[in-house]
């Protein structure tokens, strides 16, 4: 027992070094998955608690003191090891696209000679009452209003998302929108939709135009059409092309969710929706 003793207290810092990268060696990190941490609910606590452990167990090592902040190379020169520093958040309004939202093309296509297209404005959560109040009022600007105009209050800390349907040489309109909390995320076969004509100005025509938003992990979408048809929506990566009258799933800039667009043929009418796939 004395040599064992006698040992321990001649061991150099490069032993203590190698013994130390040996017992990080034997530690895997991992990231959690966003989804999964959004909807682990009180999962989500141990999952982080886990990880944390893991990531002191290779700062600390069996020493269970700051051992690696400073060791030796082989020539016995000091050695300090790298940091990774956290990614930095934006922090100004405009990084975050409180007063200036992101725009993304959904869908686009011909009618009777006629363009039309489809986009999505994402407005960045606003943290404090007086970012919601100047965001309201750019919103405005933009021909935009919220359910909940009158109170700015209700904006803070959630992002705001408005449809555009343009078509022909007519102004942009709004098919539908939201405000909700960057956390809460579609999972699964969630859907939220609307249908609507094509021709702003045919209110009373058939609704053959569909919109909505799904979940991250949603690989196609089934929209149904009355006369028995259907038209199947597929994802698609981020930044592909948007081709005419083609029934996509795609990422929305500042958006948690994707989101798509079905068409029917001429005449066709909107029956039903679902995550298929």
């Amino acid at each position: 027992m004395s040599a064992d003793r006698e040992t321990n207290h001649t061991m150099t810092d490069r032993d203590i070094a190698l013994l130390l990268a040996d017992a990080a060696d034997e530690v895997e990190i991992g990231i959690a998955p966003y989804q999964a941490v959004i909807r682990g609910g009180r999962r989500r606590r141990a999952r982080r608690w886990a990880l944390a452990t893991a990531a002191a167990l290779v700062i600390t090592g069996a020493s269970g003191t700051l051992a690696l902040a400073s060791l030796r190379d082989g020539s016995g020169a000091e050695v300090t090891p790298a940091v990774t520093q956290k990614p930095t958040l934006p922090s100004t309004p405009e990084e975050r696209h409180v007063y200036v939202p992101q725009e993304t093309m959904l869908g686009a296509g011909t009618e009777k000679g006629q363009q039309w297209y489809v986009t999505v404005d994402v407005w960045g959560a606003p943290r404090t009452e007086a970012e919601a109040q100047a965001q309201l009022s750019a919103m405005s600007n933009r021909g935009e209003e919220p359910w909940d105009k009158d109170k700015a209050s209700a904006l803070v800390g959630k992002i705001t998302y408005f449809v555009r349907r343009t078509y022909g040489s007519g102004a942009p309109t709004l098919l539908m929108g939201d405000s909700a909390s960057p956390q809460d995320t579609m999972a699964g076969t969630d859907l939220k939709s609307g249908a609507s004509t094509l021709d702003p100005k045919k209110t009373d025509g058939p609704q053959r135009l569909v919109v909505g938003q799904v979940a991250k992990t949603a690989r196609t979408v089934l929209c149904t059409w009355k006369d028995g048809t259907s038209t199947e929506a597929r994802r698609v990566a981020a930044g592909a092309d948007v081709n005419s009258d083609e029934a996509t799933i795609r990422p929305v800039a500042g958006s948690p969710d994707n989101w798509f667009v079905c068409v029917g043929a001429e005449g066709a009418m909107f029956d039903s929706v679902k995550v298929t796939k």
